[in-house]
């Protein structure tokens, strides 16, 4: 149970986590979602933004007017999407009960769009595990944009249900969905599938079912696809894997080159910011955990 809420739950201001990965995939499916030039040009100013502060008491606002959108709408499966999103983007800066909400909205709306993009996906978190899966392996390439989404989701919401074990229970599901995504498109959100199976590899010591090695290569798979410029990746890389092993070394390099990378980067900028804040305070653990 610890390993598994050290990699999900991490808060803005004790801890920062998935907050920047979550708006990543967030705002891009609101930028493919409202065509609208305003749409566009928010969600690139969120993406390279560097003041955390700002954006973190901007995005309520922006909740309320993809969920008005929704009334008139409810069966968008883009503006879905977005909601989904979004929702879960905002629940990494909040705590307990609003995080919990936020992340049922989350997977609601994910849930709500996979229906909505094929109906043999509606019920899909009802059915019995070997349906589950022979409609995952049934997956296409064109839905992992909606797929990516509900794991996503799904990853969020059993971060903020961490305290319930039937949530945990849920876990392989999401493996086993994350598990199709990648095998049908492994560069989805600069290699966001690999990312995730990273983390979810490295829950657990080998010691106790986990596959530390497998989830190292998946990291590795990560930062290349993504040529090293998406930061978070590291620091991740750095939480789960190296300190799982014990590889200190590992873990003060990743970090080290978080730290000295220009945070700067076309739709990265806030992500890097945020990976920036959370490798220094790892950093500065590093002699004290080792």
């Amino acid at each position: 149970m610890s390993s598994f809420i050290r990699f999900f739950k991490w808060r803005l201001g004790g801890s920062l986590g998935l907050a920047g990965l979550l708006l990543m995939g967030g705002c891009a499916t609101v930028t493919s979602s409202l065509t609208s030039r305003m749409a566009s040009d928010l969600a690139s100013s969120i993406m390279n933004s560097t003041d955390v502060e700002t954006i973190r008491e901007g995005v309520p606002a922006y909740l309320i007017m993809i969920d008005s959108f929704l009334r008139s709408s409810p069966n968008d499966e883009k503006l879905l999407l977005a909601a989904s999103s979004l929702n879960g983007a905002f629940s990494a800066f909040t705590v307990d009960e609003r995080a919990k909400l936020l992340t049922d909205k989350a997977l609601d709306y994910a849930l709500q769009a996979a229906c909505v993009n094929d109906a043999n996906l509606c019920a899909l978190r009802s059915l019995e595990f070997a349906e589950f899966q022979r409609r995952v392996d049934g997956l296409r390439p064109n839905q992992v944009p909606v797929m990516y989404a509900v794991a996503v989701a799904w990853t969020g919401w059993m971060q903020a249900h961490s305290d319930d074990w039937n949530a945990i229970a849920e876990l392989s599901r999401v493996k086993s969905l994350m598990t199709r995504v990648l095998s049908l498109n492994e560069r989805w959100e600069l290699g966001g599938p690999h990312l995730y199976m990273g983390g979810l590899e490295t829950i657990l010591p080998a010691s106790m079912g986990g596959k530390p090695e497998v989830g190292r290569t998946h990291f590795e798979r990560a930062i290349e696809i993504a040529n090293g410029q998406y930061l978070m990746t590291k620091v991740i890389f750095a939480e789960q894997y190296a300190k799982l092993t014990f590889d200190k070394d590992l873990y003060d390099q990743l970090l080290t080159e978080v730290l000295a990378a220009n945070p700067v980067v076309e739709g990265m900028t806030l992500t890097n910011v945020l990976a920036q804040q959370r490798a220094r305070v790892l950093l500065a653990e590093s002699d004290d955990y080792f």
